[in-house]
């Protein structure tokens, strides 16, 4: 299906023919690139009510600004597709996320406009003042320097350290807080009340404008300064509204909130802050889903609703009459809560992804119990630590991406304590369209590297049930780390009874000789998929699950290299430091002999695509793991002639 751009948008390829048009063509321009992204998001899927919700402001920002002089840094960038679009990527934007198509983020690599990498959140405000910075060093007293960032990402830490760095930095920065309510969750806590106390203090907003027009009209000279302008609405503000008071302290001016999707006004500001110098603060209001009314009315569920009718709405799904197997998201979801019945210590805590990670059910049914902190990955772990140390069972739910970013806190606050908090690390392995920022592939090296943890992955729903059961059990005195993928697992019959895994006991799935498979995790099931391929060529090689790479069952290693000469590792992980890693370690700290292949994520950035893709990329998947055993056994291989 052809998409095209309407009539001015197709003559855009780059900003500068954005400004070429007039301020009043600014209105169909927007209308039209809002049309352009339900268009093509619609027939080929990806992120769709951010974009949305920052037409205005995106073609304001490049009208305004001399980017990409101008170093205009997105945050996260989901909500990046407008300006991908208007940045020389239009007639490419229907690869958005797809296999060797562009990034479905802001990518350095990929346009000069992009001047930051950005998947995760919060980074906006820190990176656009380095930049800020070093532009100021050089000399450089014209450059501009931008930073959007959502209300959602402004919860993390990494925003407030570098606020508070921005307000004795006198750089030119200037920071464009796009307050929606919404992160790809409603947001929660102490800012969200803030922001609105200020959106809603029309007081307050009526003086700041009356004051600032008043303070434009009077003359500048040796008897009103600058600074005693800046006083005098610092004071006006200070008497009608307390709140207002939280970016001002930080020392950055704030200006707003103005309305995020009145193009004009939008304009207008931005050409006036340009000429105000130092570190200063937009707050603008938008809506999510703007311009398409059902991702208005369910911000979450529009955040990537996958492909659908943009006429009727209707959000294609599979039709499947045979029962299918849920998500491993989903099995979490539904299993903490059959454990918090019977366990009346657990809590559930996740950093601003409940419905992502499925702990949305619980706190639906147990509000008490679960807790969502917001984008505070760090904060998360360390609460649950908090929580541990008075006898609560704490399931910290991050995806395995994220915890990155928490691992101090892992380190200081939960293993050197000895405190049993059961890590489930959802999306580990290759995720696939978020690509290279989303992948979860280095939990396993810097999880097993920590004294007292457990590491384990589950080969199917059952398993992560079991694991669950038993990472609970008062039994449990140490931090325990369950990993899981994204998507579906196998098994479409999964509630099955609870049954207690003993730690670092792996299982033997098939007996066989020559060859030893070990597997770790969901990868377990391509194995399974290899070996039926590999009976066809009269191989049959073992294959262990190994369910642990801490603590190794070094019981059924043991057996393994006395019986196979030839073993092959399989996992869904970085292999530097990994799980082949771990049994390589056994192998040399035993004297034992034997040829390794070891199969997993090489130590190269893996891109965006469907996982199956990456997968077969990376090398782990069953033809993969076929070839593998193929060639350690060449010699062995039956060949059949026909008559």
């Amino acid at each position: 299906m052809e998409i095209t751009a309407g009539q001015l948008l197709s003559q855009i390829e780059y900003p500068s023919d954005l400004r070429k048009l007039s301020k009043e063509q600014l209105h169909q321009v927007c209308d039209e690139l809002r049309q352009f992204i339900i268009d093509v998001v619609s027939v080929h899927g990806g992120h769709f009510g951010a974009s949305l919700g920052v037409v205005e402001l995106t073609v304001a920002l490049h009208y305004a600004f001399n980017t990409p002089y101008d170093q205009l840094v997105w945050d996260v960038g989901h909500q990046a597709y407008g300006h991908k679009i208007l940045t020389g990527r239009k007639n490419v934007f229907h690869t958005n996320r797809k296999y060797k198509g562009i990034s479905g983020f802001p990518n350095r690599g990929e346009s000069e406009y992009d001047t930051f990498g950005v998947g995760h959140s919060s980074t906006s405000i820190g990176a656009a003042l380095g930049m800020a910075i070093a532009s100021k060093n050089k000399g450089e007293h014209d450059r501009q320097h931008i930073a959007v960032i959502g209300d959602g990402a402004m919860t993390a830490g990494m925003a407030f350290e570098a606020l508070n760095h921005a307000g004795v930095a006198n750089a030119n920065l200037l920071v464009i807080l796009n307050d929606n309510c919404m992160s790809i969750d409603p947001n929660v806590g102490a800012l969200k009340e803030y922001l609105t106390d200020i959106t809603t203090s029309h007081t307050y907003n009526k003086f700041r404008d009356d004051v600032w027009n008043l303070l434009g009209k009077l003359p500048i000279g040796k008897n009103f300064t600058r600074d005693m302008a800046s006083k005098l609405e610092a004071s006006v503000k200070g008497m009608v509204s307390k709140s207002s008071n939280l970016f001002e302290s930080l020392n950055l001016r704030y200006f707003g909130a103005i309305d995020g999707h009145n193009i004009t006004k939008l304009v207008d500001t931005l050409q006036d802050l340009k000429n105000i110098p130092g570190p200063k603060l937009l707050h603008i209001n938008t809506t999510k889903g703007k311009g398409y009314a059902l991702a208005e009315k369910d911000q979450t569920k529009w955040h990537a609703p996958g492909l659908f009718d943009k006429i009727t709405g209707e959000i294609y799904k599979k039709v499947i009459e045979a029962p299918q197997p849920p998500k491993y998201q989903d099995v979490f979801g539904h299993t903490i809560i059959e454990l918090a019945e019977l366990n009346k210590t657990i809590m559930g805590i996740t950093p601003a992804m409940p419905s992502g990670s499925s702990l949305k059910w619980m706190m639906e049914q147990m509000p008490d119990r679960a807790i969502d902190v917001g984008i505070c990955e760090q904060h998360a772990v360390t609460l649950s630590a908090g929580l541990a140390t008075q006898g609560m069972t704490v399931f910290c739910n991050i995806y395995s991406s994220f915890m990155q970013r928490a691992y101090d806190q892992v380190v200081h606050d939960v293993a050197i304590q000895h405190l049993p908090v059961i890590f489930c690390l959802d999306r580990a392995g290759l995720v696939g369209e978020d690509g290279a920022t989303h992948h979860g592939a280095y939990d396993i090296p810097y999880m097993r590297c920590i004294p007292n943890m457990i590491v384990s992955a589950p080969m199917n729903e059952e398993e992560l049930r079991n694991l669950m059961y038993t990472a609970q059990l008062p039994s449990n005195k140490s931090p325990f780390v369950i990993r899981y993928p994204r998507g579906e697992g196998v098994m479409p019959d999964w509630r099955r009874p609870f049954s207690e895994i003993k730690v670092g006991t792996g299982r033997k799935i098939q007996d066989g000789r020559d060859v030893a498979i070990l597997s770790l995790g969901h990868p377990g099931n391509f194995v399974t998929e290899a070996m039926k391929e590999l009976m066809t060529d009269g191989l049959q090689p073992a294959h262990y699950d190994m369910r642990f790479v801490k603590p190794l069952d070094t019981g059924m290693l043991h057996d393994i290299f006395q019986r196979y000469d030839r073993v092959i590792t399989v996992e869904d992980g970085a292999l530097q430091g990994g799980f082949g890693s771990a049994v390589l370690e056994f192998m040399a700290d035993n004297d034992y002999k034997a040829e390794i292949k070891r199969l997993g994520i090489p130590d190269r950035l893996i891109e965006h695509g469907k996982p199956a893709e990456l997968q077969r990329e990376a090398g782990y998947d069953a033809a993969a793991i076929a070839s593998a055993v193929r060639e350690m056994l060449r010699s062995k291989i039956t060949v059949h002639s026909s008559l």
